[in-house]
């Protein structure tokens, strides 16, 4: 199931819910963009170079894109642990992160918080391609089932981060 489609430097920085214009504008956005393995992603996700402890994530659902800028929170700068992933449910390195809420509330200082891979490589870990160097628990899903569930909860999160 495809998640997201190629997508431009424009459609990104206007895609933010929880950014302003002017700071969606000063995203350090991925330089490898035309590299990406779009056909295997459900959702765009980068660490901003210049800030290590800015991330993004951006996705399409129902031909809308949403991006969703996060930062690590205080306890998780610089330090990953092993724990299980809100978006795929694997474990393995995994980061403390925090999305401000959009709009009024995102501007009142509310959040959501959610546990990430530190890598933000969910989908290609679902679809075993890629292995986060650790045990994987045996689950009886296969890669379509576990996709969907990422998705599922990937739309879960970011309804929050709307709401």
């Amino acid at each position: 199931m495809l998640g997201v489609s190629p997508l431009t430097d424009q459609q990104i920085r206007t895609a933010f819910v929880n950014l302003s214009k002017g700071a969606a504008g000063r995203v350090n956005l991925p330089a490898d963009l035309d590299e990406r393995p779009w056909a295997d992603l459900d959702y765009l996700g980068w660490q901003d170079p210049k800030a290590p402890a800015r991330k993004y994530l951006v996705v399409e659902r129902g031909g809308r894109v949403r991006a969703v800028a996060l930062r690590a929170s205080e306890s998780a700068v610089g330090r990953a642990r092993k724990t299980m992933c809100d978006l795929c449910t694997t474990v393995g390195s995994v980061a403390l992160m925090v999305a401000p809420r959009s709009g009024a509330a995102g501007q009142r200082g509310d959040s959501v918080g959610i546990y990430l891979c530190a890598a933000l490589d969910c989908s290609l870990l679902v679809r075993n391609l890629r292995s986060n160097g650790t045990v994987v628990m045996e689950e009886r899903l296969t890669s379509e089932q576990k996709v969907e569930r990422l998705l599922a909860n990937l739309d879960t999160f970011i309804s929050r981060v709307l709401r």
